[in-house]
């Protein structure tokens, strides 16, 4: 029978177990000449494995503290065994003889916001140390008295696997032998100023348990063996800024669904969309968020796994076999990124450590009322490195192309949609973010230092000067900009009836005052069609016929307007329902002629930019458009020309139902000239309207040209037209 040592409990070891004891180290593991071990409500002592066998330890009264003489026991670490109320038997190694693994020079990083790749330390990493395997798991908690990691290898008892304290870097970490890949854990923190006890979900863990649940699964050190070598090889080359970038973007649980009405896998969604989006002639993908988010309904833009890869669709695996897949059939993809805020959860970052540490504590800072959501402390070293170090994460470990980065304007503004009163202006009384600027700098810096080719992207709505300028010119480094003044410009002037179109030319006009202050993308986004603004088909005017007859002069004209393009799904082929994230696109559609031909109109549009450096090779560049006839208001017409080193190509639009025969158009010289593109095409379903086998320039001036065409412009319709 294993006797007692005795009733002597110390102030440590009641700390201990009462889980208030900010360094078990100091109390557990190897004390002087003693092994101290706690592990209370067994129904027998435990043992410890020697040489000669299993040695019962000393159990010190009925505390759940046992030890051991040092002096009987083997080796640097000592493995136990003992059995749970359940009957159930364990053999593992202590951690408390352990010594700590995260170097002073990653914490020293961390604290500076300098370490970017920190999910590389911080989290759980299964590793092997002194030749024995487990999990190491670290957080960031500063203001945490006490740190446990919690999970089904502990009954989820905090008492169990308290945390080594780093100091004062607010890091706390514990190696715990004998774990291994999809262990869920989450860490249980007691707050220092309340002693209030909350349980957390890992910030930096690297995978998630599929929603409602929201524990944290050890994720296996990444093995994935890549097949895109040569894309990202070509990427690290790529000029973007003279290339053609086309992007359909996607929800993926929305697009399509399995026969049952269920997700489909990322290892399906990458064969599907693969098929599907090549032939339309995409460069790009644009993905919604799939970082981990726990409501659905949020669409992923209030996500609580900055390093997760969703369980939705499947594993971090499957997601890089995504990525992966589309780069080899010649597919960028680029991700949807939310550093503007996050949601409140009670397991997730807010008050992570029972304190506003992730946020700000003055909700005239720190929160938006409009969403519910909570906004990042940008002037915090630790919140930056952490923002960052997920932007990183995403383009180097999983190989994302690019970037969105939504709400900027909301990351910029410290009276974004507030009232007076409710915002707190900057140290020299203004309204700018000063720290959210430092941040989103720092980031463009490192994202294009670190992943050459790789695109930053942001939603920016309002008139911040050199979005898309560089850093060291005192802009904020991103490499585009979503075009939201043209895109609203250019929705309300489709929407109107044609007969009133003549009153608001403008609308068509104007955005080439400013279209090459920033690099644009022209977005059609999710955006515009929720929450009631209507499909892109039932934005339009007019009858049936006329309905898909402005969408597809709709996209003729952003096909050939300077700027990279962007569609959302359903957008391709009319869909006339509204967006509904509930469901799957309407591909019941694609019997339809009038829905097919847009979706053709799409797939040429997309070849002919692709193929036409005329389209793209000076979307920056004020020398590659030029107006041929920009005030022809009473027809509703206008004219450009887009212009390449060796190319040039003529767009008329007429956006009214009225053809137009001898349109006088001028052009920039002699020869023959033919359409390259009609959008009135009997192939899209249009009248076929046009100019046969092309048309013969007259020595004619004209709209201050030298020559001059005179030709027939079909009905709500697009011409584009090259000289041989």
């Amino acid at each position: 029978m294993t006797r007692s040592k005795g009733s002597h409990v110390t102030p440590e070891m009641q700390r201990i177990s009462a889980a208030t004891h900010h360094d078990p180290f100091s109390v557990l593991g190897k004390q002087n000449d003693q092994l101290l071990v706690y592990l209370p409500d067994l129904n027998a002592p435990p043992s410890v494995v020697t040489e000669k066998g299993q040695q019962a330890l000393i159990p010190i009264a009925a505390t759940g503290f046992f030890t051991a003489p040092l002096t009987e026991l083997n080796g640097s670490h000592q493995k136990l065994v003992w059995q749970n109320g359940s009957g159930y038997t364990h053999e593992r190694y202590y951690p408390y003889t352990f010594a700590p693994q995260i170097s002073d020079y990653d914490l020293h990083l961390f604290n500076e916001g300098r370490h970017w790749e920190v999910y590389k330390v911080l989290g759980a990493h299964v590793k092997e140390v002194d030749g024995i395997s487990g999990v190491l798991f670290a957080t960031w908690a500063p203001g945490a008295e006490r740190v446990s990691v919690v999970g089904n290898f502990n009954h989820w008892d905090g008492r169990l696997h308290p945390m080594r304290s780093r100091g004062s870097s607010g890091v706390w970490e514990l190696f715990v032998p004998g774990l291994g890949p999809d262990e869920l854990y989450k860490f249980e923190i007691r707050s220092r100023a309340t002693g209030q006890v909350v349980v957390k979900s890992d910030p930096y863990a690297q995978a998630f348990e599929l929603r409602p649940a929201t524990a944290a699964k050890v994720n296996a050190e990444p093995s994935y063996q890549w097949q895109d070598g040569n894309w990202m090889e070509q990427r690290a080359q790529w000029d973007w800024q003279h290339s053609p970038l086309s992007v359909y973007e996607v929800h993926l649980s929305s697009w399509q669904r399995s026969d049952d009405g269920g997700f489909l896998t990322y290892r399906e969604l990458a064969h599907r969309l693969c098929d599907y989006v090549k032939p339309l002639g995409f460069t790009h993908i644009e993905i919604l968020p799939v970082a981990e988010h726990p409501l659905d309904d949020s669409w992923g833009y209030q996500c609580t796994g900055y390093f997760a890869p969703t369980s939705r669709y499947g594993s971090a695996d499957d997601f890089r076999y995504f990525v992966d897949h589309l780069h080899q059939h010649g597919i960028g993809v680029i991700l949807d990124w939310v550093p503007a805020h996050f949601p409140k959860d009670e397991f997730a970052l807010a008050r992570f450590d029972g304190t506003a540490l992730y946020e700000h504590q003055d909700p005239r800072l720190g929160e938006h009322k409009d969403w519910g959501t909570l906004i990042f402390n940008y002037g915090r070293n630790e919140v930056r490195n952490f923002l960052i170090a997920s932007a990183l994460y995403w383009l180097k470990e999983c190989h994302i192309d690019g970037l969105r980065v939504d709400a900027v304007a909301s990351m910029l503004h410290l009276d974004y949609s507030r009232n007076e009163g409710e915002w707190i202006p900057n140290r020299y009384g203004g309204n700018e973010n000063l720290e959210a600027v430092e941040f989103i700098r720092e980031l463009n810096v490192q994202c294009h230092g670190q992943c050459p080719g790789a695109l930053v992207i942001a939603e920016e709505s309002t008139a911040w000067p050199q979005v898309s300028g560089p850093v060291y010119l005192g802009g904020l480094g991103f490499s585009l900009k979503w075009n939201m003044g043209w895109m609203h410009d250019t929705l309300d002037y489709m929407s109107k009836d044609p007969i009133f179109r003549q009153y608001h030319h403008n609308s068509l006009t104007f955005g080439m005052m400013y279209a090459y202050s920033e690099n644009f993308q022209l977005p059609f986004s999710h955006d515009e069609v929720v929450h009631g603004k209507g499909s892109m088909i039932n934005k339009m005017p007019g009858d049936y016929w006329q309905k898909f007859a402005n969408l597809r002069l709709l996209y003729t004209y952003q096909f050939t307007y300077p700027g990279s393009k962007l569609l959302f799904m359903g957008s391709e082929f009319a869909q006339w329902a509204e967006w509904a994230d509930k469901g799957q696109l309407d591909w019941a559609l694609m019997e339809f002629d009038a829905h097919t031909g847009v979706q053709k109109t799409v797939a040429d549009l997309n070849q002919l930019y692709r193929q036409s450096p005329a389209l793209y090779q000076r979307s920056y560049q004020s020398d590659g458009f030029s107006w041929v006839d920009c005030h022809d208001n009473t027809q509703s017409v206008i004219s450009y020309l887009r212009i390449a080193d060796e190319q040039t190509y003529l767009v008329i639009l007429n956006f009214t139902p009225e053809p137009r025969t001898g349109y006088r158009v001028g052009v920039p010289a002699l020869g023959t000239y033919r359409e390259v593109f009609n959008s009135d095409s009997q192939y899209y379903g249009g009248s076929n309207l046009g100019n046969g086998d092309g048309l013969v320039a007259e020595e004619i001036a004209w709209m201050n040209q030298p020559a001059s065409l005179e030709l027939t412009l079909p009905p709500l319709a697009g011409v584009i037209l090259t000289r041989d």
